[in-house]
């Protein structure tokens, strides 16, 4: 991950940023007009943007998909939420490049696209799996973010937003992340574009580590999601959080510490 700060002593890489948060804002305000939680969360076809730009611009897109998220909350109105949902945007940009580059040295592209994209074929069937399990990673991640931090604030209930928010991130990434995938992809190799062309090849990693890394990230957010949700609807509490408050906010926000952290931990292997 040190390329998370390394990238911001690269001139192309800080304008990808900004290309990154720019077109993720453009695409985002639009829709503030079609809010699910008003206030809260909207209607977002922008959800592809991190994935596909994390694909393609690897760490400017993590940093461009938090500052985009900024930049479209300062027209729905900001709030002590903007916070977290920041640092969520942040993790959606950076897990699909982070975890698959860690499970596979396959381009992220599958072969068609159109009608005949959805057609079985062989060769495409491992890079439809990865994209999906990095996707859905990434996006349930993103959702528990959101949904512990709006919850430890005493707003809206984990069982209601996260549920939302990952839905919403699910759909529109599931959809269109693979056929822009594919038109794109070729076109930022040929320019010279993709992250490793600029930051060069990923540093060598002992096996073991990438193997703990993915599957510390994998447990680390399935078990917050489902803790937060449980919790939140009081049908568990953690033993290292068991009271019951109001709103939820100490046992969900203290709850899902230790889970999320573990999930991070397991991020910052790879």
């Amino acid at each position: 991950m040190r390329e998370l700060f390394a990238m911001w002593s690269n001139t192309r890489m800080v304008v990808l940023t900004a290309i990154c948060a720019a077109l993720y804002a453009a695409i985002l305000i639009p829709f503030k007009v079609v809010p699910l939680i008003p206030g809260i969360t909207e209607f977002r076809p922008a959800n592809a943007v991190p994935v596909v730009c994390s694909f393609l611009f690897g760490p400017a897109a993590a940093w461009g998909s938090a500052f985009g998220n900024l930049i479209g909350d300062f027209f729905g109105g900001l709030g002590p939420g903007d916070f977290f949902g920041f640092w969520a945007n942040f993790l959606y940009g950076l897990v699909p490049y982070l975890v698959w580059e860690a499970v596979t040295d396959a381009e992220p592209v599958p072969r068609t696209v159109g009608w005949r994209f959805w057609r079985w074929r062989r060769e495409d069937f491992v890079t439809l799996v990865g994209l999906v399990f990095v996707i859905t990673l990434a996006a349930t991640l993103c959702a528990t973010v959101v949904g512990w931090g709006l919850q430890a604030l005493g707003f809206h209930p984990f069982y209601i937003l996260g549920r939302l928010v990952l839905l919403n991130n699910l759909v529109v990434a599931l959809v269109l992340a693979p056929p822009l995938l594919t038109v794109l992809y070729p076109r930022i190799r040929h320019a010279r574009l993709l992250y490793r062309d600029l930051l060069g090849p990923r540093p060598a990693l002992p096996r073991w580590r990438m193997a703990l890394g993915v599957a510390l990230a994998v447990a680390g957010t399935t078990a917050a999601y489902a803790a937060g949700d449980l919790i939140a609807s009081g049908r568990w509490l953690a033993p290292w959080a068991p009271y019951h408050t109001a709103t939820g906010a100490f046992e969900v926000g203290l709850g899902l510490v230790p889970l999320l952290g573990l999930a991070i931990a397991g991020l910052a292997l790879l």
